[in-house]
């Protein structure tokens, strides 16, 4: 049911879902460009419409009273922003526990324009041993998916060369607020 009812409102809005589903059953799909407020409930049709289930987090303050059954019953887990000590470890033994799982990751980290990418969903699929696919979502051409694979190898600037070759052509809704591909560089004392 919930696959006709996404194709039947994709068709209707014009927008085109291209999958290549990847051979594992468990992998890390990052979403990106994320700009809009959009671009959630239409990953949800995507995924309802090639009928795969799957798990993403966010910040703990979105699952209050009635919102934390409806998030949870569409794959949400909470995570405290505040205690980030552990997260990834505690997410990787997620998919130790799962035989099938699909975690959504939005590298940019808000709808809002950032300076670099959060390395998390990397470092959780390098932890987890377990695939990273790309998945995006693009205005101008009205199309969304998921298609190529990464199999993190440890390094991490040749792997986000990989991807940033991948992206160089995805635009969200409100391209002002896309920042770039990059990762953080810390200073040393």
């Amino acid at each position: 049911m919930l696959k006709f009812l996404a194709d039947q409102i994709l068709k209707l809005a014009g927008w085109r879902v291209q999958v290549t589903m990847p051979e594992a059953k468990k992998f890390v799909l990052i979403g990106a460009p994320h700009t809009s407020n959009w671009d959630f409930p239409l990953a949800l049709l995507c995924f309802w419409s090639v009928q795969k289930t799957i798990t993403w987090v966010a910040k703990k303050q979105l699952f209050t009273g009635p919102l934390n059954y409806f998030f949870s019953a569409l794959g949400g887990i909470p995570v405290d922003r505040s205690a980030p000590s552990g997260f990834i470890e505690q997410v990787a033994s997620q998919f130790d526990r799962s035989e099938e799982m699909i975690l959504c990751l939005a590298p940019e980290g808000t709808r809002s324009k950032t300076t670099y990418w959060k390395t998390g969903f990397y470092y959780i699929a390098l932890a987890a041993k377990v695939p990273v696919c790309l998945g995006y979502i693009d205005y101008p051409k009205r199309t969304m998916g998921f298609a190529e694979i990464l199999i993190p190898s440890g390094d991490i600037d040749k792997d986000f060369a990989q991807i940033k070759i991948f992206y160089q052509d995805k635009t969200g809704k409100y391209p002002e607020k896309q920042g770039p591909i990059r990762i953080k560089r810390h200073q040393q004392a």
